[in-house]
């Protein structure tokens, strides 16, 4: 049983989520930094919101930690670097929220664009002030669109909605992509310049602190009006304050600040700002689908799966054909590593068919994970394995050939002369191992194997047989090929239990037998 140390308030339904799948579920709420550092050894699991910061010194003291989950979606607040250096993946719920992101943006347009806000508090304040608070339409107005991820993608098909003109910046974007969401692609300086309305939705990085700044205002439309409910320190909260007071812009619709939590502001006091305290994702649906994406994320991370939302694992979400390779390159990777004894110094992991047009990091990373699992002494996990790999010499690379050899898709793991090869077969996905080195063969992968290679003569299958028979080995499965020359012979036997050593002498022994290979993966 995992222990999961939850130190902020998420959804019943993703705890429950948590306790079904068999954890130990340890809420403390409010604990100061010292309480935490004092409570969190021997959690394996850590889930957080914004509020609990996640430093290095708290994760040296995370003896058992494995993973740490973010119930949202900026991790401004975890050290993710130190995580990786110490194996402890860092996951989050980037689409959560995405649309009541996308929601909040347009009510902070809106409000705007019709001076919601100031309105409410003047009549609240017993003055009806209908002449003083005319405000403007968003129709054939340009709407200038910064990251168009996943939030921006939603904001621009709700302004189209209004018949806004769309403009967009992120140099990550294709032109193909922007097409799609009909936004055209233009430079910074561009958009602020066409733009009467800008959007932010870029994460909080050291090129974008500050982007939108005095030299943005410079350039920029007179009058324009800037929203973000991205993240704060995007917008130089200064510059905006000097803009809105020169008139330069024309009002602002602010949702998340340099510093929070704020209650002191210059911009707090101009007629032509609103503000709301960090309500992006402030909705009951986002905080619920935050809480279960949260739990299945820690669950997936601490069962050793695959895990869509980690961030510190350099691999792009993957392509449903590919997905199902994920379980076996890891279990090539195992038998690999078991076979060889030793891994060499350079191993390559190759994809042949249509696999091999697809995003292949995860599934590179799984055979790195199914490799050092067997042949390091360390705990391995998708977060560390490739710096295992790293500090042990050992050079990992793929290969992609999107034509198919033999099979439709085929996954290979080779190194040191020494090759094995599977595939997935029929509608359930079957595996297969279809090659040992030089030889073909078809036989379900297993923990316990051994491959023995033989003079290609009559009577050898019965001699392995009765080997493995007088030391009571039960015999799951078999498999016999030969080589391309028709030299020599090769039996993958499958068995129920690890073969002692004493029996892979005796085997090694017997005569018309030139090698045993054991594959014992516990």
């Amino acid at each position: 049983m995992s222990r999961i140390l939850v130190s902020e308030e998420i959804s019943e339904v993703g705890l429950d989520k948590l306790r079904a799948a068999g954890h130990d579920v340890d809420v403390q709420l409010g604990l100061s930094p010292e309480e935490l550092a004092a409570t969190i050894p021997g959690a394996h699991g850590l889930i957080i919101r914004s509020a609990t910061t996640v430093t290095e010194e708290l994760l040296a003291a995370a003896t058992d930690l494995l993973v740490v989950g973010r119930a949202g979606v900026g991790l401004d607040n975890v050290a993710v670097e130190a995580a990786t250096k110490s194996g402890v993946m860092v996951v989050n719920a980037p689409q959560s929220n995405i649309i009541s992101t996308a929601e909040q943006t347009m009510t902070l347009i809106l409000a705007q664009a019709r001076n919601t806000a100031q309105a409410d508090a003047a009549l609240k304040a017993g003055r009806w002030e209908r002449s003083k608070w005319t405000g403007t339409e968003l129709y054939g107005k340009t709407l200038g669109i910064v990251g168009l991820g996943r939030v921006g993608a939603l904001v621009a098909a709700r302004a189209a909605a209004f018949g806004m003109n769309l403009v967009g910046h992120d140099p990550f974007v294709s032109e193909e992509r922007a097409r799609q969401m009909n936004v055209e692609l233009l430079s910074l300086d561009e958009l602020a310049a066409r733009s009467d309305v800008v959007t932010l939705h870029v994460i909080k990085t050291p090129e974008t602190i500050g982007m939108i700044n005095a030299d943005f205002f410079a350039a920029a439309k007179p009058g324009i009006r800037i929203v973000n409910v991205a993240r704060g320190g995007v917008i130089d909260e200064a510059a905006l304050h000097d803009a809105l007071e020169s008139g330069q812009c024309g009002g602002a619709g602010i949702d998340v600040f340099a510093s929070e939590p704020v209650t002191e502001s210059p911009l707090f006091g101009h007629p032509n700002v609103v503000v709301t305290p960090h309500l992006g994702a402030s909705t009951h649906e986002a905080q619920e689908k935050a809480g279960v994406t949260i739990a299945e994320q820690v669950s997936l991370a601490l069962a050793g799966d695959f895990v869509p939302f980690a961030v510190n694992i350099d691999a792009a979400e993957v392509a449903e054909t590919m997905r199902p390779y994920l379980p076996l390159a890891e279990k090539l990777g195992a038998i690999f590593a078991s076979m060889t004894g030793e891994l060499p110094e350079s191993v390559e992991v190759v994809f042949e068919g249509e696999i091999g047009g697809f995003d292949n990091r995860l599934a590179t990373l799984a055979a790195a994970k199914g490799m050092l699992s067997v042949a390091s002494d360390e705990p391995v996990s998708f977060v560390n394995a490739l710096t295992l790999a790293k500090e042990q010499g050992l050079e990992i690379r793929a290969e992609a050939t999107p034509s198919p050899k033999d099979y439709v898709n085929r996954l290979a793991i080779r190194g040191g002369g020494r090759r094995v090869a599977a595939t997935l077969m029929g509608l359930r996905n079957e595996a297969r191992i279809v090659r040992f080195d030089d030889h073909h063969v078809d036989i379900p992968p297993s923990d316990n194997m051994v491959i023995v290679r033989n003079d290609d003569r009559p009577g050898m299958i019965g001699l392995v047989g009765s080997v493995l028979g007088n030391a009571a080995i039960n015999v799951d499965d078999m498999a016999v090929g030969r080589d391309a020359d028709g030299d020599s012979a090769l039996m993958v036997i499958a068995t129920r239990q690890t073969v002692p050593d004493a029996v892979v002498t005796a085997l090694a022994a017997t005569d018309g037998i030139l090698s045993v290979d054991r594959i014992a993966i516990t």
